[in-house]
Order: C-alpha cells, then sequence, then structure tokens
C-alpha cells in the first residue's frame, strides 16, 4: 500500500458541472487533485471530465485487492467505479481506506452526488464507522432550476424520477395532488410527454409549471406555463423531448378563492384592531390559507 496524502483522511462529496464546465469550482478542482481516491458513476465519463482539467488519475494509494470496477492490470488507477451495482461490494473497501489514512471524493456523472444519483450507502456507512464527510458544494440541477422557474422557494420537495409506467406515476401524482409546496421533478426525454400528460391530468391543466431543460448548456430552455399549455409545448417541438430535464410544479392553492369567504368573521374581528397586511398575516398563520388570498379578501371586506 502506498503512503497516503497530506490530505485530511474524509470522505469528500464533491459537486461537478451539470453541463457548463466553466461551473467547476476552485476548491473542487483543488479536491480532486489531491485526494488518493476518486469514487465515481462511470469512469469513462468522469475520466474525460478529469482529463479537461488536467487532473492526473494515478494513484498514490493502491489496495493490494483487485478493486471491483476497474482494471487492476492498469498502473495505479485512482478512479475507483462506485454505482448502485456494486454499491454493497465498494462501501466497505472505501471506508477501509480512509480509516487507514486515505482521502476519496465521491463524485456523480453530473451535479451534486446522492440527488437522484448513488452514494446514500457509503455516507452512512461513513458516519456509522465515525469518518469525517464533508460537502464541496457546487452545481445541483434541482436547485438551478427551482432558482429560474419563478415559483414559491419557501417551500419545496424535491420528487425526482416518477415511476416509469403510467399507472405506477398516475398512483404517485396522486398522493403529490394536494401537497402545497413546490414540487421538483427529473424525468427522462423519452418519457417526459407521458408524465406531462399524467401530471396535467393528476393536478389540472391550470396548475403553474416552470420546464427546465439542458440547464447551463447551449440549448439551454427555461419556460414557464401551465401544465396544459407545456404539454402542447413539448409535444409541437421534437427537440424540448432531448436532455435532461427539470420539471418545476407550484404547489396547490390552500384554499380556493370562493372558499375564503368561510373565514370572514376571522378578518373582520381582526380588522377592528389591526391593518390590511397585518390581520392578512395573523390569518394566515391561523388558517393556512395564503397571505395574498387572504389579503385580498380583506380589501374585498373593507370595500
Amino acid at each position: 500500500m502506498h503512503t497516503p496524502t497530506t490530505m485530511p483522511a474524509c470522505l469528500y462529496i464533491v459537486a461537478t458541472p451539470i453541463g457548463n464546465l466553466n461551473d467547476m469550482t476552485p476548491r473542487a478542482l483543488d479536491i480532486l487533485k489531491q485526494v488518493d481516491i476518486i469514487a465515481c458513476e462511470d469512469t469513462r465519463t468522469s475520466g474525460k471530465l478529469l482529463a479537461h482539467f488536467g487532473i492526473d488519475t494515478k494513484s498514490r494509494a493502491v489496495s493490494n485487492e483487485p478493486i471491483e470496477g476497474i482494471d487492476n492490470k492498469k498502473s495505479h488507477n485512482k478512479l475507483w467505479a462506485y454505482h448502485e451495482h456494486n454499491s454493497a461490494i465498494q462501501t466497505p473497501k472505501i471506508i477501509e481506506m480512509i480509516q487507514q489514512g486515505h482521502s476519496v471524493a465521491l463524485i456523480s456523472d453530473a451535479g451534486t452526488p446522492l440527488v437522484s444519483d448513488p452514494g446514500y450507502q457509503l455516507v452512512q456507512a461513513a458516519h456509522m464507522a465515525d469518518v469525517r464527510v464533508s460537502p464541496i458544494v457546487g452545481a445541483s440541477a434541482a436547485i438551478a432550476a427551482l432558482s429560474v422557474a419563478g415559483l414559491p422557494s419557501d417551500r419545496f420537495s424535491f420528487i425526482g424520477f416518477l415511476p416509469a409506467k403510467s399507472h405506477g406515476r398516475q398512483k404517485q401524482l396522486a398522493a403529490l395532488q394536494s401537497r402545497t409546496e413546490t414540487l421538483i421533478f427529473y424525468e427522462a426525454p423519452h418519457r417526459i410527454v407521458a408524465s406531462l400528460e399524467d401530471m396535467a391530468e393528476v393536478f389540472g391543466a391550470d396548475r403553474s409549471v416552470a420546464y427546465c431543460r439542458e440547464l447551463t448548456k447551449t440549448f439551454e430552455t427555461v419556460h414557464q406555463s401551465t401544465l396544459g399549455a407545456l404539454v402542447q409545448f413539448v409535444k409541437a417541438d421534437d427537440n424540448q423531448q432531448r436532455g435532461e430535464i427539470v420539471v418545476v410544479v407550484a404547489g396547490k392553492d390552500t384554499v380556493q378563492h370562493e372558499d375564503i369567504s368561510i373565514h370572514d368573521k376571522l378578518l373582520q374581528r381582526l380588522l377592528e384592531d389591526l391593518s390590511v397586511k397585518k390581520s392578512a398575516a395573523l390569518a394566515a398563520d391561523i388558517t393556512g390559507v395564503k397571505k395574498n388570498a387572504l389579503y385580498q379578501r380583506l380589501l374585498e371586506l373593507q370595500a
């Protein structure tokens, strides 16, 4: 076994670009240059990324035992394949390497590891073994999409990929239909039309949505619409059915406007002592109704 580097023995969770390579952070580059091992989904994909930045993949930490996922006949490759099919084998090996004093970086094919990517078992095992885990932050398609969606971002849920078949997909969407926070989905290009149709059917064609495709890349799309209109937009352009896709869907309104009148007595009482703005804020805390809707109702009651 070769001598470990001077870096602290640690598992670094390193974000990589989702498209534009200029989004690679200087800190991420420094970590990847210095660690003994880089665990990655696909050694070919990650090898191209590392080559672009001139990062040497010859390892300073080589186990005498055969390593799953790499060609051990090749000279000291510090790239270790780590994916859903070999994680049970690789996880204890990586933890052992860190315990022996080596530094390890986990990267995915693109973006932040563990977000719809492998790695949960490795991070969990690290915590159980009292191994330090450190995030090296950077790009994430989900957060990038949320930032440009123009939808409420104070509360959101990352759903990831829906089931591949329509029955399972509609069942999961039905369970999400009444959620009031913004929902973030990933979807594969060959299923995007069917998934959007199911969303429009279950959530309603008028539900607000942002369609984010190929973020940070040459043919980036950020299109705000309703689900019904978005289905037609995507169907009409084959190019919109290609690439990496994030769909950001608005949450359901907690109470329809016509139902707000049931709170009129409360609103009128609050108006006796408070301004419209403060009344709306307090009523929202009490009832769970959106503040803007209550504010409009208060104006109506004052008219």
